[in-house]
């Protein structure tokens, strides 16, 4: 039986190799996620949100971790572990920084929680309407616009706080300093700023 379907697929002009290979071409990255409880995020993502981390949408603060701005939770994590050093003033600006993110960030994520799950929820409805939608991702974006500032801007303000040798320590803790970063200056970079950011002489 399964010959003869062969057969009748050559037959027809289709390969069921190819058939295949067409079927598997448009398969979905998201396949699998159709039955989270909101669509566009997934539960690291609402974990995150509630808690005020920095790692929803890949990485709330990416453009200033990955460029020489330590973040005061790292920091953190570091001098509680023995690896890094802090003056007392430091530490205690430090905690209050990061206590302060956590109480702007932390509402911020449950609101985008609520609106995303108000956007999941009108498509599922299969109600929705373009005035709708356009109103529902306005204050998503609205929303992820502040949650993202109040993350990148906590990093800028550690540049107050910790000093150039420290901020290279930072990074080489985090791994991002495995050539010397005063000899290998990422193209496009503000030569003054990048060697002051990463302890350079």
């Amino acid at each position: 039986m399964k010959s003869i379907l062969i057969l009748c697929l050559f037959t027809i002009g289709i390969n069921p190799v190819f058939a295949q290979h067409q079927h598997d071409s448009i398969k979905s990255q998201y396949a699998g996620q159709e039955d989270q409880p909101i669509k566009s995020l997934t539960q690291d993502d609402i974990d995150g949100l509630k808690s005020g981390a920095g790692t929803p949408f890949n990485g709330m603060a990416k453009p200033a971790e990955l460029n020489g701005y330590p973040g005061p939770r790292h920091v953190l994590d570091a001098y509680n572990s023995g690896e890094f050093d802090l003056s007392e003033d430091q530490l205690k600006r430090v905690k209050i920084l990061f206590e302060e993110m956590k109480q702007s960030v932390i509402p911020l994520g449950e609101n985008i929680i609520e609106k995303e799950q108000a956007l999941d929820d009108a498509f599922a409805d299969n109600k929705i309407t373009s005035e709708q939608l356009k109103h529902l991702v306005n204050e998503s974006a609205s929303l992820y616009a502040e949650l993202r500032f109040v993350h990148l801007n906590t990093h800028l303000e550690m540049m107050d706080i910790l000093s150039s040798e420290q901020i290279l320590k930072y990074n080489e803790l985090r791994g991002y300093s495995s050539s010397n970063p005063c000899e290998n200056i990422p193209k496009g970079h503000n030569t003054q700023m990048w060697k002051k950011h990463n302890g350079c002489n």
